[in-house]
């Protein structure tokens, strides 16, 4: 790969959290930045962080479902740059409630952000990162690798994200773009907030799952804090060195926690050990 201060990166999902704080990060590492997000005006947090920064983004305008949009952007980027050296596939978008709370055009939202927005862009980037020896890099979730009590519909996106990375990760290989994924735990950051969300609604609404739903809750609350969770800033940097460093891993955890609740999952053959887990979050 050349020199940083020849580096182009296309980043989505940025008006916010980790998205935000890894524009600013590659930005100051000398990237050539073009920092995506779905609605041009909640740009001015990005904008005043750059600026705090005292670094320049290319900020654009891009609904990662938009298969147009997607074009115009990746053709933005070889028009203007000449090379894409680097995609991150951050844009997300959270769902809670489970199966009967949910409707169908709910989980299909999901999809259509989480997981085919991921395919979409990847798809478009490919034969620029093959010309530059570049990388696709997807922010999934430990809720990538293990399922969550109500959060069916966000879960099944990730690990459909992990499914089709993993498996394009050695045809990748085979022409020189490398694939990775990032998976963090707990981030204090607007995802949660922005997932529009009205707990007390949901509480009220939720039937015969409402003991397990506040449990879930409560939980989920502490985990968020800022006292436990790991900042956006956090996350970035690991970004940040999965774009940079000479041989990343292709599945990288962001803590030791996060570490640690996948290990469970992946050394789990029969299940028990994650349902023990995640049951107890429950109070069951």
């Amino acid at each position: 790969m050349t020199t940083p201060s020849n580096r182009t990166v296309l980043i989505t999902g940025t008006s916010s959290g980790i998205g935000l704080a890894t524009a600013i990060e590659a930005a100051k590492a000398g990237w050539t930045t073009i920092a995506t997000l779905r609605n041009p005006d909640r740009s001015e947090t990005l904008r005043a962080a750059a600026a705090d920064a005292g670094v320049t983004l290319d900020i654009r305008a891009l609904d990662v479902t938009d298969p147009a949009a997607v074009e115009r952007e990746i053709g933005h980027c070889i028009d203007t740059y000449g090379q894409l050296d680097a995609l991150v596939n951050n844009a997300g978008a959270a769902t809670v409630g489970t199966s009967e709370m949910l409707s169908m055009d709910d989980f299909r939202a999901a999809m259509e952000v989480n997981y085919f927005g991921v395919v979409a862009l990847t798809r478009a980037a490919l034969p620029h990162l093959r010309r530059s020896r570049g990388r696709v890099i997807a922010v999934s979730s430990v809720g990538g690798v293990v399922g969550q009590p109500f959060n069916e519909a966000y879960c099944a996106s990730k690990f459909a994200v992990e499914g089709f990375l993993e498996s394009l990760q050695p045809v990748a290989m085979s022409v020189g773009v490398g694939v990775h994924i990032i998976e963090p735990g707990a981030v204090s950051s607007d995802f949660v907030a922005n997932a529009g969300v009205d707990i007390d609604a949901l509480r009220a609404d939720v039937g015969p799952y409402q003991s397990a739903l506040s449990a879930y809750v409560d939980r989920t609350m502490r985990q968020y804090a800022n006292s436990t969770a790991q900042t956006s800033r956090e996350v970035a940097e690991v970004v940040l060195a999965t774009m940079m460093d000479e041989d990343p891993a292709f599945r990288i955890q962001t803590s030791q926690a996060a570490r640690s609740f996948v290990a469970t999952k992946l050394a789990d053959l029969d299940g028990s050990r994650v349902s023990a887990v995640t049951t107890a979050w429950l109070g069951l």
